[in-house]
C-alpha cells in the first residue's frame, strides 16, 4: 500500500477528528475508569491553530487520511539529567481499517528524518499497556522500554 505523509491542512479537520475518537474509544473499552467517551477531543478552533504548526502530519492512502501524527520538540536539562533534545511522538493514531498496514511505519520514517535534521539524541514515546498492537509495532521499529508509570488506586 502507497502512505504518503504530509503536513496537516485544515481542511483534514473532519478526517482527523474521526480517527482521534476510534481511538479515544479503545482507550474508554481498555479503561472507563480513566477515559471517558469524547466526541469533541480536538475542537476547530484549536485545529486550525495546530495546521498552521509544522509538527502534526497526516498519511494518506487510497486518496484519504488514514492516519494522524504529532510531535513535540523537547529539550532536556536539569541537575540530574544529561542534556538532551528529544522528539517526542505525542500522538499516533490509524484508523482501525488501516492498522497493520504500514501507516505506523511511514510515521517512524518521518520522525526518524526529523529527529536527524533537527539533531535530536532521541525519540520518545508513551504508549498504552493495553495496547499490544501498538507495543509491539514500536520494538519492533527499535524502541525499548524507558520507564514503567504505575498506578494504586484508592478506590474514592
Amino acid at each position: 500500500m502507497d502512505i504518503k505523509v504530509r503536513s496537516v491542512q485544515k481542511a483534514d479537520y473532519d478526517a482527523v477528528a474521526g480517527i482521534m475518537d476510534q481511538v479515544q474509544e479503545m482507550h474508554v473499552h481498555w479503561r472507563p475508569d480513566i477515559y471517558r467517551s469524547n466526541k469533541n477531543l480536538i475542537s476547530a478552533e484549536a485545529f486550525e491553530k495546530i495546521a498552521e504548526g509544522d509538527t502534526f502530519y497526516v498519511g494518506e492512502a487510497d486518496g484519504r487520511v488514514v492516519g494522524v501524527l504529532g510531535l513535540v520538540f523537547r529539550h532536556v536539562e536539569s541537575p540530574s539529567h544529561v542534556t538532551r533534545d528529544i522528539l517526542f511522538i505525542d500522538t499516533m493514531a490509524v484508523e482501525e481499517a488501516y492498522r497493520g498496514m504500514g501507516v505506523g511505519h511511514a510515521f517512524f520514517e518521518l520522525v526518524q528524518d526529523l529527529a536527524k535534521q533537527k539533531n535530536c539524541d532521541g525519540i520518545e514515546l508513551q504508549v498504552n499497556a493495553r495496547n499490544k498492537r501498538a507495543y509491539e509495532m514500536y520494538k519492533k521499529c527499535g524502541f525499548r522500554e524507558k520507564s514503567i508509570n504505575m498506578e494504586l488506586d484508592t478506590g474514592q
